[in-house]
């Protein structure tokens, strides 16, 4: 062993453990693996954590990169009350009063109140349903979450014991088929009168990549988050998640290492080691991945044949993202705005059949501004406009890039009468190669797989591997999938699993 392998392999009484990636779940494993008493370092090969929480200014405007939906902020809060931290010296969000507003090609508009009787009343109001279907359908929505989604949510469904709890049993037996084989789109429209309301809960199979019309209804407990748990907005934006763990990580003493690529993973005789950075061997106790899962076999273990195994699930969806500078303030728009396709299966059918942009696309746009107004100068707002695209197999993006932008902006200027073009003051785009190269997500695939079949919640990546001992798995591209509150559920899974092998008392 030389002395760069000895100085980093800590005395037994305290294991070591790295972490590779310092994505949302990179970083809160690392957390809770110091306050389990565990020496930890990260590596991150971009200059700044946060994986795909990133920012950038330009010209006056700032922009969150990434995601840009905060919901169950318990999640964040939990993990500091496990370090013993106070969070609001790190890290403030608050409460919105609307999830999203909503546009139809029809002229139709639907407020999307966070609260289920006051979102019953404007469905009523705006579209004829029952309130008591509305109210009815967000219940069954708490209670699928509950009994089923907090469960699936919360354990490796790769670990036979999770099977055999008496609390598992009991919600299984409470599952009801149409959750399972039946889809989302049938359950929607069987529950509402509307199109429009079967068109906005139907919305909720994008949280993780996936068309309503494949994906089974158990998502049916998406809504539960947002509409009856409520969304959030963290004050300074989405980065300011990513830079509150940073803090907190480094607090409890983990160590980051940024602008270093991880080359390898050292595996022998069926454990894994440690890494290889920059040549040099260093060992660990434990190696932990926030790599998508295909990369990490395929560049970091150099194993193929086990990298070919992740793909043969279905890739999720990936994003064309428009990062606009906007000239002018729209009052009637908010944080979260959708301008729905007028034909939403066929949209759904072009992404993930033909692998092609839909030419009359749904159109989102984020707007930080509204609530930090510091995000753009006085006057005019800065616009994260996003639609659905496939992930990449080798589509022509730059002609793509262009049918878009004009799709969009066409769109737009229709449905908000308002020509939009003129008002671009400054443009970004981010495509799925740009996302690939910049966060290593497999074609650019926002959440690893998709959902599109019952049983892909059984066939996604394990948050660890039975043949190679003391590697772990944490991230979007494993169990329980994308999305920030289940990259933070996976990271604790992860945490659960390492404190249970090296038998961890605290």
């Amino acid at each position: 062993m030389n002395t760069q392998e000895q100085s980093s392999h800590h005395a037994a009484h305290r294991p070591s453990a790295v972490v590779i990636g310092s994505g949302i779940a990179g970083m809160a494993a690392a957390i809770r693996l110091a306050v389990q008493g565990m020496e930890v370092t990260v590596y991150e090969k971009n200059a700044n954590p946060g994986g795909k929480l990133s920012v950038f200014e330009q010209e006056g405007y700032r922009f969150d990169a990434g995601p840009s939906l905060f919901t169950q902020p318990e999640n964040i809060e939990q993990l500091f009350e496990l370090a013993g931290e106070p969070i609001e010296q790190y890290f403030t969000y608050k409460k919105c009063d609307v999830s999203c507003n909503y546009f139809y090609e029809n002229g139709r508009q639907v407020t999307a109140y966070t609260g289920s009787q006051k979102l019953a009343a404007e469905l009523h109001e705006k579209l004829g349903e029952n309130e008591q279907v509305v109210t009815a359908y967000l219940s069954d929505s708490r209670k699928l979450y509950d009994d089923i989604g907090s469960i699936f949510l919360n354990h490796s469904l790769h670990k036979r014991r999770t099977w055999l709890h008496r609390h598992v049993i009991r919600a299984l037996a409470s599952v009801k088929p149409a959750y399972l084989f039946g889809t989302l789109n049938n359950y929607n429209k069987k529950k509402f009168a509307s199109a429009e309301t079967t068109q906005l809960f139907n919305r909720y199979a994008t949280y993780n990549g996936s068309s309503p019309y494949q994906a089974p209804a158990m998502l049916s407990l998406i809504p539960h988050l947002e509409l009856n748990q409520g969304t959030y907005y963290p004050h300074g934006g989405m980065i300011s998640i990513a830079n509150a763990l940073h803090r907190l990580a480094v607090k409890k003493g983990v160590k980051f290492h940024f602008g270093s690529n991880v080359e390898r993973i050292i595996e022998t005789e069926g454990a894994a080691r440690g890494v290889v950075v920059d040549g040099k061997n260093i060992l660990y106790d434990i190696v932990v991945s926030n790599v998508d899962a295909y990369f990490t076999y395929q560049r970091l273990l150099h194993k193929p044949v086990r990298a070919q195994k992740v793909l043969k699930q279905e890739r999720s969806s990936s994003a064309l993202i428009f990062y606009w500078g906007i000239n002018r303030k729209f009052d009637e728009l908010g944080l979260h705005n959708i301008f729905f396709s007028k034909n939403y299966q066929q949209e759904f059918d072009t992404i993930f059949n033909s692998k092609k942009l839909f030419g009359d696309p749904t159109v989102y746009i984020n707007i930080t501004s509204k609530h930090d107004t510091d995000h753009a100068p006085a006057g005019t707002e800065n616009w994260f406009v996003m639609i659905n695209v496939p992930a990449n197999t080798g589509q022509d993006w730059e002609q793509l890039k262009l049918q878009a932008r004009e799709a969009v902006i066409t769109k737009l200027s229709r449905m908000l009468q308002q020509d939009i073009t003129p008002l671009i003051a400054t443009e970004r785009i981010l495509d799925p190669v740009g996302i690939e190269a910049a966060t290593a997500s497999y074609q650019g695939s926002l959440y690893g797989t998709s959902s599109n079949s019952p049983m892909a919640a059984f066939f996604r990546h394990a948050n660890f591997n039975r043949k190679i001992r003391q590697l772990y798995f944490c991230g979007g591209s494993v169990h329980p999938g994308g999305g920030i509150p289940l990259c933070f559920k996976s990271a604790q899974i992860v945490s659960g699993l390492i404190k249970e092998q090296l038998r961890i008392k605290n």
